[in-house]
């Protein structure tokens, strides 16, 4: 006579188990586009495209203001008793800081390295330095910094500041969209009349000549054959 335990009763089969941790519910959600395509600007329609392509190598480097400082590599030499060389890499020294903007008037949480937060506090605030129009600095900046300058330049105290420059500057008004369009326009018709004038000059004479090739049509007679007076 075979003995049971009590745990050994009411253990379930595999079978059933395997169908109760059954899920129709997907673990993770899959996409069909190419992992090229999901990230290729990350930039938002309202921001104007950046200069500078994105990062191929150390992509972090986009979510932060890294300064366009990358992971170096190299070699340890050592000239004592274990002579040789050792692989090394020296990574940058990323920090997550929260640095304020008195432009946007709030503090901006970001990952900045040590450098460009040197940076910053000698330029005098984040604005300053993501305001910088040297060709360097806007190469530095990133897809991130980028974003935050757009944003920096459509607050209302930029634009105050800006139109207190141009006045001291004797620049007018900035010319909105509407009328850039209305003379780039005007002066690409203005470039194109001579090209019109001349093509319609040259087809004058073309019209002239065909006119004259129908009226001149007419056969012109055979000439006579010469006949001798001997015969």
């Amino acid at each position: 006579m075979a003995f049971y335990s009590a745990t050994s009763l009411f253990r379930p089969s595999s079978l059933s188990l395997a169908l109760r941790n059954l899920s129709l519910t997907p673990k993770r959600s899959f996409s069909a586009a190419v992992p090229t395509q999901r990230h290729l600007n990350g930039l938002p329609k309202e921001v104007p495209p950046y200069p500078y392509p994105a990062k191929r190598i150390y992509k972090q480097a986009d979510h932060g203001l890294y300064g366009g400082g990358v992971i170096q590599f190299g070699n340890k030499i050592s000239k004592g008793r274990n002579k040789g060389k050792t692989r090394r890499t020296w990574k940058l020294n990323v920090r997550h800081e929260t640095l304020r903007s008195e432009a946007l008037g709030r503090d901006i949480p970001l990952r900045v390295t040590h450098r460009v937060l040197r940076t910053i506090e000698k330029v005098g605030g984040l604005d300053n330095y993501l305001l910088d129009d040297k060709p360097s600095r806007i190469k530095e900046l990133g897809l991130f910094g980028w974003k935050l300058r757009c944003a920096v330049m459509q607050s209302g105290k930029i634009k105050q500041r800006f139109e207190v420059e141009r006045k001291q500057l004797g620049l007018g008004a900035p010319e909105t969209f509407d009328s850039f369009l209305e003379r780039y326009l005007e002066e690409q018709k203005i470039k194109a009349y001579p090209e019109l004038q001349q093509l319609e000059e040259e087809e004058v004479p073309e019209v002239q000549e065909e006119a004259s090739g129908e009226t001149s049509t007419e056969p012109t007679p055979a000439p006579q054959p010469h006949t001798s007076a001997t015969q």
